[in-house]
Parts: C-alpha cells; structure tokens; sequence
C-alpha cells in the first residue's frame, strides 16, 4: 500500500547505506560534490543503526543493495555496466547482481515447476539439476528433456510479487515527496517514471509474457548475422516456469575468457551496440535488459541473448525521431538536432530553437575528437540534465527504457573495447535507417499505409461524410434570435384566450 508507512522504508534505506559503510563509497564513486557528500553523511549518520545488515562478506555496496530487495538489485544492475559513471572497481563489484546472487531452495523450485505445470519433475525431464545462475527475480536451472535435448528451466522467486511492490510503493512516495519539496523537478515527471517502471515489472513477473517476448523476438531477429535468441518450449512454460533451448558459450562479462577463446572482444563490442541499434530502429522491438549477465558469446562468435523480461517498444514515428537526433549528433548539426526537438514537441514552443542548439553544441562538442576512455559519461550527464532544465524539457516516458538500454549497452561495449567510440559505429547503422524511413521509398510506404486505411473503412466512408456534413451545416446555419422581453407576457396571454375559447366553446354545447 501507497502512503506515510513507507517513510520508513525510506529512512532503512539510507540507514542501511549508512550501516554497510556503502554511502561513503557510493558518494565517492558518482563524484559527487564535497558539500552534497557532507550532507548525505549527516542525514544518514543518525540513523545508522535502523539499517539493515546485510550479508558481511559482500563488498559494501553489493551487501547494501542486496539487503534492501529486487527493485534495488535492479538499479545496481545498470550501474554494473557503467565504469565510467562509477569506476571500474566498482562496476565490478555489482556484476554479481546480474546473475550471481544466492539461489532459493531447489526444493522450492521443484515444488514450483510440479505446481505450474501440473505433472511431477520425472514425467517432464530426464534430468533437473541445480541453480546455475541467479538474479533479482528468478533463477536458472539446467535440465534435459525426456528426449536428451538440453533446455534451461527459469523458475520465479517465491513471494517476488509482494517484495517488488513494496519497493515500488516507496518508490512512489519518494517520487511525491520530490514532486512536493523540489516543484522544479516535476518537469522530469518522477511519478510517471515509477509508474512506468511498475508496469514494466509486472510484465516481468509473467513468464509467459516473457516467453512470448522470446518468441516475437526471434523472429524480428531471425536474419541478424551473429545474434540468436533461444527457442521456447511452450508446453512447459507457465506463469512462474519457463523453458528454454539451452544456450551454450561464455558470459559477455568474462572478458578474458572471451580473448582466450579467440574472441575478438572490439569486434564483439560493435556488434552489441549495432544490433541494439538496428533492433531498436528497424523493429521498434528491442531487448530492453541487455547487461553482460544477459549476454552470452557461443564458441561460434554468435552473440546469445537471454532474458526477454524487459523488452522495449517505440512507434515509427518515435523512431524517425530517435535516429534524426542520433544523426544530428553524429553530423554535428546542432540545429537540426533542437528542430527536431521542437518539432516533436520535446521542448516548449516559447523557448528559442537557436538558443537551444547552441547548448546542444556545448554537450556534443567537447566528446568529439576525444579519445572514448576519457569521456566522464557522468559529467555529460550532468551537463545535459542542466540543459534540459533550463529549456523547460519533460521526461518522456516512452523513451525511459530506450534511453537506459542506450546506457546499458554502451557500457557493455565499452567493458568489450574501452576505446571504442560509439558515435562512429552508430553512425552507419542509423543513416541507413534515415534513407529507409525518410527518403522516397519511404513516402511511398507512407502512402499506401494511408491508402490501407482508406481502403479498410472504404464501406463506411459515404456514412461518415454525410454525418460529418449534416453537422458541419448543423454548425454553419445562424443561431436562433434572442426572445422578446415580452414574449413571456404573450404566452400567458395565449394561454388564457385559449382557456377562454375552450370554456365558451362548452358552455355552447351545453
């Protein structure tokens, strides 16, 4: 439930950050300024002794999240891909969020498999063996069919439901109270952003949405050289079970596992960030969870993805936009980049697209021509938070996920090739996409949507003109002249003649 109980939860938040000595190496990670850093420790400090635990032997920030719950495990998840927002030390450390936290009890998931699918464990596989891989909302077991064929088993936490939405409801009021306290922030839209975030959740806690998401998925992908999505196995996949073709190949996050294999990691580190891409701009469908512990590269060199939770979807025109912005960028054309943004409805109309583009400029140009190493992707951020602020802009939530997979997949690639610069490999990607959606082939597939359309609703269309016609008339013909001011006397008077008439006329027939 929604409401004031959950200050405490927010209070056993810092607490625990607190308690675990996890603030003091958070705030120093993200770089934050002395004077925040002083304040965040004096607003913790009191109440360190109401945090959580935690487990001992995690490093601090690891043993904090992982006290507080999944939606937290979440959170540290993406910064686990970002070593140039929070260091590469501890960038390392959260990896084990991805897919390494303690495992519940097989026998738990054995009860959960027999009670999902309705049939003991030795009438459905050959073999169950235990947890190879566990994360914030499910774990992985592997297994093999009555007929051999080796499958991975997903099996939900139990009671995940009730732990998400506990945090979430936290979240909420968080979210309120720095609507109220900070109205400025309300262009960002905090609750929106939860709300969102809750729905995205739900979604994940459906296996069979996340079975479906697979399925859809790979066959958008079939024909992308080096990428496989894992098949699913339908008739043993439920609400809290999922089963998948097994993938084999070694995780994306063992960076030197992968060169021993012969990988070449700059390659792979291309490949991740155009596939995202394509998928994103071609299909409006993409893997919206693309972490290393999501990833996998088989003996072959074909990138495995796993995981279809969280998947993210965006409208054509969303796109057209997306890859304007992208192009723009890539280009150095700063007023088209701030068109686009007014075009789109992104920025207020009353600002000044000129002014706006020179900002734009004073983000963009500083990372070109820079070596990719030494991009702090933290100070970008800020500086583009301080612009958006200043030009009025709104969160939009239907960018949320792009904007945090772009994130997330760059700082996979840039774990693969720190040098790598993702301008220069986007760059090929999105122009073909701009000569696809934007030139003359496009227009003409514009056109015959429309004409679809048309031709869809073609038997209505002589009903619909001639209503909208009979109102456009309706609305064309002059309105009624105002009433006499005596026109309430002469109804009365009608009125009582007519009375009159009717009382002679019986008198007669009398």
């Amino acid at each position: 439930m929604r409401g004031p109980h959950n200050i405490w939860r927010l209070i056993r938040t810092g607490a625990t950050f607190e308690r675990t000595g996890a603030m003091k190496v958070a705030l120093e990670a993200l770089e934050l300024p002395p004077h925040l850093r002083l304040i965040a420790r004096i607003l913790g400090w009191p109440f360190k002794w109401l945090g959580l635990r935690g487990d001992p032997s995690l490093p601090p920030v690891v043993r904090a999240i992982t006290a507080l719950g999944p939606a937290y495990i979440k959170f540290g998840q993406i910064l686990s891909t970002r070593p140039d927002v929070v260091g590469a030390e501890l960038a390392g450390q959260l990896r084990v969020l991805q897919d390494q936290l303690p495992p519940f009890p097989e026998a738990v998931a054995r009860a959960t498999i027999e009670a999902e699918l309705g049939a003991p464990i030795a009438e459905m596989f050959a073999e169950l063996g235990p947890a190879i891989a566990a994360a914030s909302i499910a774990q992985v077991h592997r297994a093999r069919l009555l007929g051999g064929e080796p499958v991975a088993v997903k099996v939900l936490r139990p009671g995940i439901e009730r732990a998400f939405q506990r945090d979430i409801d936290a979240f909420y009021l968080a979210a309120g109270l720095v609507e109220t306290l900070s109205p400025s922030s309300r262009r960002l839209r905090p609750s929106d952003v939860i709300a969102h975030f809750e729905s995205v959740v739900r979604a994940e806690l459906d296996l069979r949405m996340e079975a479906a998401a697979a399925a859809e998925f790979a066959a958008n992908t079939e024909g992308d050289a080096g990428f496989r999505v894992p098949s699913v196995h339908w008739p043993l996949s439920e609400k809290r079970v999922m089963t998948l073709s097994w993938a084999e190949g070694a995780p994306m996050g063992d960076v030197a596992a992968l060169r021993a294999a012969g990988h070449d990691t700059t390659a792979l580190a291309e490949r991740v960030m155009r596939l995202f891409l394509s998928h994103a701009l071609r299909d409006g469908y993409f893997h919206a969870d693309m972490h290393q512990g999501n990833l996998k590269v088989a003996p072959g060199g074909e990138i495995i993805a796993m995981d279809f939770g969280i998947m993210g979807r965006i409208d054509a025109y969303t796109r057209r936009v997306y890859a304007e912005i992208l192009m723009g960028f890539i280009r150095k054309d700063y007023r088209r980049v701030a068109e686009v943004h007014f075009e789109a409805g992104y920025v207020p109309a009353d600002r000044d697209v000129d002014e706006f583009a020179q900002a734009l400029r004073s983000v963009g140009e500083p990372i070109f021509g820079m070596e990719a190493s030494r991009i702090s992707m933290a100070r970008l951020l800020a500086h583009l938070f301080d612009v958006t602020e200043r030009f009025g802009m709104q969160t939009r939530t239907e960018l949320i996920l792009l904007q945090r997979t772009m994130v997330v997949v760059e700082g996979v690639a840039r774990s693969l090739d720190p040098g790598m610069n993702m301008w220069q490999v986007a760059g090929p990607v999105v122009e073909d996409y701009i000569r696809q959606s934007l030139g003359p082939r496009a227009v003409l597939g514009d056109l015959a949507a429309t004409a679809r359309v048309l031709a869809r609703f073609g038997p209505r269309l002589p009903d619909i003109a001639e209503r909208l016609l009979l109102r456009l008339e309706a609305d064309a013909k002059p309105p009624p002249p105002p009433p006499s001011r005596w026109e309430p006397l002469a109804w009365v008077g009608l009125g009582a003649g007519a009375m009159a008439l009717g009382v002679a006329l019986g008198a007669l027939l009398l």
